[in-house]
Parts: C-alpha cells; sequence; structure tokens
C-alpha cells in the first residue's frame, strides 16, 4: 500500500521536536520508558521492562516506519514516543498513540505540543484521527478530552493477543 502521507516527518513545536524513530535511540527512549509508573493505567503495564519494551515499543516502532521521538527542543533529550498507525486511505483516518512521555514533561506542554503537531501533519491528508485509549486509562482519555477529543465508543481492541476494552476518541478536520 502507498501512503499519501509521510509518516515520519520532522515537526518542531515551541517546546519540542518530533522525528523519526531509528536504531540509535534505543537505549535513551528505553531509560525513559523504564519507569512502571508510566505504564500504570496503561492495559500493557509491563512496557517498563526490557524485553516487554523491545517487542511492543521499540521493535514493531521500528518496523511500523511511522514512529516519531519526541524531544525536549530546550536540552535535545528524548523525552518519548509517537506513532501513526491504522491508515485508512479509503476514509482519509488515521490513528495516533503508542504515546508515551517521561513523568517529567507530564502536566506541561509536551504532550499537548506533541498531538497538535501531530495532528496539524495528518489533516495535510486526514479528514478523521482517531486515538485508542485503554478504558482504564483514565490519565491519556482526560489528556484527550483537554485538547478536544470526542469520545466516539468504546470496543475491545487486541493487546498482547487479548481483547481489551478501549475507548475511541476522534478529532475531526475543521
Amino acid at each position: 500500500m502507498t501512503v499519501c502521507i509521510d509518516l515520519q516527518p520532522v515537526l518542531s513545536g515551541d517546546h519540542i521536536i518530533l522525528r523519526p524513530l531509528t536504531a540509535q535511540d534505543y537505549e535513551p527512549l528505553y531509560q525513559v520508558a523504564n519507569d512502571s509508573l508510566v505504564w500504570e493505567q496503561h492495559p500493557s503495564p509491563l512496557r517498563y521492562q526490557r524485553d516487554v519494551f523491545d517487542a511492543q515499543i521499540f521493535s514493531s516502532g521500528l518496523a511500523s516506519k511511522a514512529t516519531l521521538i519526541a524531544l525536549d527542543k530546550h536540552t535535545s533529550q528524548i523525552i518519548g514516543s509517537s506513532r501513526y498507525y491504522d491508515v485508512d486511505e479509503g476514509d482519509l483516518e488515521l490513528a495516533v498513540g503508542f504515546t508515551f512521555l517521561a513523568r517529567s514533561h507530564w502536566g506541561g506542554a509536551a504532550n499537548a505540543e506533541m498531538k497538535s503537531l501531530m495532528l496539524a501533519h495528518a489533516f495535510n491528508w486526514a479528514t478523521r484521527v482517531w486515538f485508542h485509549v485503554g478504558r482504564n486509562n483514565i490519565r491519556s482519555c482526560k489528556a484527550l478530552e483537554k485538547i478536544g477529543a470526542k469520545l466516539s465508543h468504546t470496543a475491545p481492541r487486541l493487546v498482547n493477543g487479548q481483547p481489551v476494552e478501549h475507548c475511541f476518541y476522534y478529532i475531526d478536520k475543521n
């Protein structure tokens, strides 16, 4: 499938820079992910463990060719990542997710700016962007609502081969 959108752009805001994930990002990204509190509300809470991180975040992120690393613009330190996925060329939709940030950047501008940059880029092509959040991940649900995402429905999605109830949020192109 040929996608009519660059899924690994370089995007820059006031506080963060997003750039494509590379193999050299493994250790610094793992250092961010190696915090059990980052994953405590996630349907896959063991992603702080190296083998789980490698399988569920890093290796799949590299293979996706759609993962972006978040850098603190002022320190150039890796502070997290996110990716585009579930690209639907027929309906001009895609999803943004697999997002995580270092706790040092929670509650500030980083998450909203990351989503804003990724949404602006996606809306060069897409008419709707989806977000899939585990139903018990209250922190992520609130963060999405804070940026204007609307809850569409709940439904199961597979996590580690098991169905887990998720909230499906969306933002439409204005």
